[in-house]
Order: C-alpha cells, then structure tokens, then sequence
C-alpha cells in the first residue's frame, strides 16, 4: 500500500475548520461551477453542464479537486457526496462513493520513493471528510475504493521502481510481499525449475543478463477448486534494451524499466480479489527476465523451442515479451481456466494506434470484446478492439520455425499480428470439453504511464488493475 493513504471520515455538519477546503457544486449565472473553498481562497475545478457529465468527466473532476488541493497545499478537503450523483449516469451511492475514493487515491499519488523529504514534509492531501448522513453502503463503497486505488498505486510503485532495484527475483519478492496476510499461494521457480519445464521462450530471452529469470505463480482459491479459474498472464521485462536489436538511445532511456507493467498489473490484480475476498479462483502467471546485451544474448535468426514444442524463429530481439508470454499461455493450460487474459506492453505501434488514452484489444470472442470495453468505461482503464481476422495469421508463420516472432511479410499491423503470435498457443489448447479455452489480449503499451491532462503524476498509470478487478468481479 502506497504510504500517501487518505483518511476518510464522516461528518453531519460540515466543517468549521476553515482550513478544510470545501469541494463543492454552486450555481453562478449560468453555470454550474466545481469550487474549492478554504479561507478566504475559492477555487474554480470544472465549469460542467450536469446535464452533459459522463463518467470519464466525473473522474477528472475526482482527481482535479485532489491536485488542487495539493497545488495550494490545503491537506485536508470536504465533500457532499450529492454534488457529485449527476442522476443521469445512475451510479447508485455505494458505486459513487467507490469512484470517488480510488480516483482519490490515484490522484493523491507521488513516487517519492528515490526522493530526499522537503523540510515541510511531502504535499499530500491527508484527509477527506465525507458531509451528509451516510449509510453503510457509502462507507462500504469508500471502503473498497480506497482498498482498489491502493492496490493501482501500489502496482505503479512496482513499476516505476528502476530496473536495477526491480530485477526478476526482486520482482517475485515484491509478489510475495503483496500478497502477504492473504489467502494467496505464491510460488517463484527459478531458472532450474524453467529449464525443466523446457521454457526457451523465457530462458532464450534471458540469455543475455546477468539476472536469472523467473517465473512467479499466484494462486488464489476464493471458491471450490471444482471450479474453473480465470488466468491472468502478466508480462515481467523488468528491462528491456532490446536485445541485439539494441533500442535507440531515446527510447532506451525512456521507460524501459517499465516493461514490467503488465506484471505488476497482475500482481496486484490478484492481491486485489483476495483482499476484496471475491468467492473466485484466480491465478496470476509472470514471466519475469531482462532482455540485456551480452555475448550470450540471443540472436536474431535463433529458433527457440518452448514449453508447447513450437518453435520461435527469432527476427528481432526487441520483440521479446511475446516470446516470453508463449511460455506462460502453455503453463496456463495446467489450471484448465475458463478465461485467460494477458497483460501486456506489448507493441510501440499500439501507441501510434490509440495515443496514450486506451488499450488495445484483442480477442475472437465478440462477447468478451464487448464485455470488456463495457468494464473498461465503468472502470476508467479503457480498451479499444482490433480485429484478429484469420488473414493475418500468415504473416507470423516461420520458415525455419513455427513462428516468426516479428511479422514475416509486411512492417505494418504489428499490434495485430503481435496477438496473432499469442494467438498460436492458445488455439491448441482444448480443454476436456473439446473447446478452446477463452482468451483475451491487453496491449497496454499506450497506457504504460499517464496521459496529458488525466491529473495523475508522471510514471506509471497502473493500468489495467481495474478493468481486471471489474472483470474478476463480474465474469
């Protein structure tokens, strides 16, 4: 849990303390106006026609009345919970108050970790006092949304963490830690254990670092064991300079520490269920390795031999995080699930594709395609669809392999046919039904850090734990 934790507190009256900043819905003229009061200071957040209020707004007006607060360092703010129940998006109190409270959290959030404290003590808001009655599904919303915008938070600490502090066994330490005072089983095999499950795909990958790989299991057994889990797979490049096909010295130096993200997703996602308590079973799968420059590193050209007995024909080192989710899809199979879903920053062209504002998504389930954008505007963490037509399947086919790790015939589509390549060890995966699992694709790569404009500080965004926990909730 990230240490900048709100409290929140209940009051029938509002404050009289005039240093609480009060966050408040006036009408001025003829508009409705967002203000922040505290003294004699007024703030103006937002200029919102109510009758025009989406959710995606609400959660910027959330987030906006915590960072100006901290802008103008008043620790403490009050809200009415009715100023924010626009009744056109029918959220009901405990869903608002659910909102209200991650979307707090997020925005409170600073990685100060590698930072010297000010003489004055870091600039967060400590407390929220909630005015009005409130019953106990308010708390209980506020409640759980703080527990979830913890749990984000804490996935971003993960993440941001440089790589030489987040290495592959420090990052199944972190997984430990996580899930410490839960009823979360996790294991981490390390590269004997990976070598004897014939993993190429994350000992080929690894090959070149000095770090060992891992590969890190959580278990979560909310219902009977009869029961059929859902698998999340979560990419661990805890860094990535591309290997022999090395990164331009901008984009080496810009984030690629953060490659891990779709695993501390899944870390935290899992953590999240269990403590939640949902009657679910859950597993969390991370392959964990750097992809370094060294004589022993992998080659382009390389065919690399994975848990399934495909093969990968290597045609560039830099697209590596395939290669190591071939052998976590393989693994998933042990646990015969009725959904996987995969998590991971995936493509650079997934970032020219949708900017920094959703994910990409893909799958060839129309349901799961529909249920998941649906999740993804409840939760905030969205996803746009890409097709996944048999057509492209040939532009990731090998000619000394299997498969080719990159695309065989054109530089274009690469989101697509990085699916594509999941896509190969997953369809042979019948289970005793005779039906292919179901399987879902999250290229998170424009949602690795924050986006301009969503008042959230730089680094890590913590994308997608709740689109996962939603998921995890109603699936």
């Amino acid at each position: 849990m990230a240490p900048n934790k709100i409290k929140i507190t209940f009051s029938k009256s509002e404050p009289k303390d005039k240093k609480i900043g009060l966050v408040s819905l006036r009408k001025e003229k003829d508009n409705s106006v967002f203000i922040l009061s505290s003294g004699q200071k007024s703030i103006v957040i937002g200029v919102p026609e109510p009758e025009k209020i989406t959710r995606r707004k609400l959660i910027l007006l959330t987030r906006q009345a915590i960072v100006l607060a901290k802008q103008n360092k008043i620790k403490r703010i009050a809200i009415r919970l009715a100023d924010f129940g626009f009744r056109h998006l029918r959220l009901g109190d405990r869903n608002l108050a659910e909102l209200l409270a991650t979307n707090f959290e997020m925005a409170n959030f600073e990685f100060v970790k590698y930072k010297t404290p000010p003489p004055e003590g870091w600039n967060f808001v400590e407390e929220v006092v909630v005015v009005g009655e409130s019953a106990a599904d308010v708390r209980k919303g506020f409640e759980i949304g703080q527990i979830v915008g913890g749990e984000v938070n804490a996935c971003r600490v993960l993440a941001n963490t440089p790589g030489g502090d987040m290495t592959p066994r420090i990052l199944g330490e972190e997984a430990k830690k996580a899930a410490k005072g839960t009823k979360i089983r996790v294991k981490v095999l390390g590269k004997s254990e990976i070598q004897r499950l014939k993993m190429g795909g994350v000992l080929g990958v690894a090959r070149g670092s000095a770090e060992k790989p891992t590969f890190i299991i959580l278990e979560y057994w909310g219902a009977k064991k009869s029961e059929k889990p859902v698998v999340l797979v979560g990419k661990g490049v805890t860094f990535d300079s591309g290997g022999l096909n090395l990164k331009p010295s901008k984009y080496i130096s810009e984030g690629m520490h953060l490659d891990m993200s779709g695993g501390a997703a899944v870390i935290h996602s899992v953590v999240l269920a269990a403590k939640l308590r949902f009657k679910k079973n859950v597993i969390g799968l991370v392959p964990a390795a750097e992809n370094m420059v060294s004589g022993s590193s992998y080659r382009p050209g390389d065919v690399l031999r994975t848990m399934s007995g495909k093969t990968i024909e290597i045609g560039n080192t830099d697209a590596e995080g395939r290669v190591i989710l071939a052998d976590a899809l393989t693994y998933a199979k042990r646990y015969d699930p009725r959904l996987v879903v995969d998590v991971a920053t995936l493509t650079g062209l997934a970032m020219l594709t949708f900017g920094a504002h959703a994910s990409a998504l893909l799958t060839r389930d129309g349901k799961l395609e529909k249920l998941f954008r649906e999740l993804g505007e409840e939760s905030g963490d969205y996803v746009w669809p890409l097709p996944m037509w048999e057509e492209y399947e040939s532009e990731i086919k090998g000619t000394f392999g299997d498969v080719f790790n990159t695309n065989a015939k054109t530089d274009y589509g690469g989101t697509i046919t990085g699916a594509m390549f999941l896509y190969q060890f997953v369809k042979d995966s019948a289970a005793s039904s005779g039906q292919v699992y179901s399987w879902v694709h999250i290229d998170m790569a424009p949602r690795m850090t924050a986006a301009e404009g969503e008042y959230l500080t730089k680094g890590a965004a913590g994308a997608p734990v709740r689109l996962l926990i939603k998921l995890l909730e109603r699936y």
